[in-house]
């Protein structure tokens, strides 16, 4: 489908690529070195994300998900040399914690699919991953270097990539702006405050977010380093649900040692109910606020 996707060029060798039709506007990355190229996140598989990464390399190609959530991995089966975070590996075999129904309806979720999309052959990616990766890791594509970080909090395997050369920060879902999520059981908020500690205190020069906006200065990370600090003061440490907004609202949710007054009220945030939480015009029913890790 000619526009699914949506490509904007960071410089003469790095790209991201959008998925726009669909809420979460997911964006992927792809960086091309001299010797291969690598690609942070594959998107929601809807469509062929392999073909448009064609168009912007020659080079042998590595997929390396930031988390291994359905909206990250759509595309892992067109690229088999793919890496994972070692603590998300069950994800890739049979133990995601989502039914295949309800990852369907996410999928689905404000979406406009292209036509003949059939969702019920819609699938989470399987598969096992050619390098497994760690905390420090170099992943050297040929007069670039791009480390890994590991960045729990949202998921347990999650990973940010940092480019010291050039500064830049490729986040996934430890930040972007909009409404974080830190909900669900294999969220952590204390590993979450632990990784944007280390994320703010980075020299980072633009940051690149897995969903919404791309104008997202590095100032944001330590708006949400110095938030998750407030809800930690207010005494918030079970698990809940978080809202960070780019209005720097502050929302907090489902914590029942947490002070409301820091929660926020202008426009966008939680309505105070455990599980639901408005975001411009999306919100998220107590069904799928339930059940959705993003």
């Amino acid at each position: 489908m000619d526009n699914w996707f949506t490509i904007d060029k960071i410089d003469d060798n790095s790209f991201s690529i959008s998925e726009y039709r669909h809420w979460e506007e997911t964006h992927c990355y792809l960086l091309n070195g001299t010797e291969r190229s690598l690609l942070i996140d594959t998107g929601l598989g809807i469509c062929n994300i392999h073909d448009e990464v064609m168009k912007l390399t020659d080079k042998p190609v590595t997929a390396a998900a930031t988390h291994i959530h359905w909206d990250h991995i759509g595309g892992h089966r067109y690229f088999p040399d793919f890496c994972a975070h070692g603590a998300e590996l069950d994800w890739l075999n049979g133990a995601f914690p989502l039914p295949a129904e309800t990852v369907r309806a996410m999928v689905l979720d404000r979406c406009d699919p292209p036509e003949g999309f059939d969702i019920d052959a819609y699938t989470l990616f399987q598969g096992a991953p050619a390098r497994v990766l760690r905390d420090g890791d170099a992943i050297d594509l040929g007069g670039r270097s791009i480390r890994v970080l590991h960045t729990p909090g949202h998921s347990p395997g999650h990973m940010c990539f940092w480019e010291e050369e050039t500064g830049f920060l490729f986040t996934g879902d430890l930040v972007y702006k909009d409404v974080l999520f830190a909900y669900y059981p294999s969220t952590d908020p204390e590993a979450y405050l632990a990784s944007v500690e280390r994320t703010a205190a980075l020299p980072v020069k633009r940051v690149f977010p897995g969903h919404h906006s791309l104008d997202t200065s590095p100032e944001l990370l330590v708006r949400v380093r110095d938030a998750f600090r407030e809800l930690k003061a207010k005494g918030a440490k079970s698990f809940g649900l978080h809202c960070f907004l780019a209005s720097n609202t502050i929302s907090n949710e489902y914590y029942p040692e947490a002070d409301s007054s820091i929660m926020g009220s202008s426009g966008s945030g939680c309505d105070g109910r455990p599980g639901r939480c408005l975001s411009g015009n999306s919100r998220l029913t107590p069904e799928t606020a339930a059940t959705r890790p993003r």
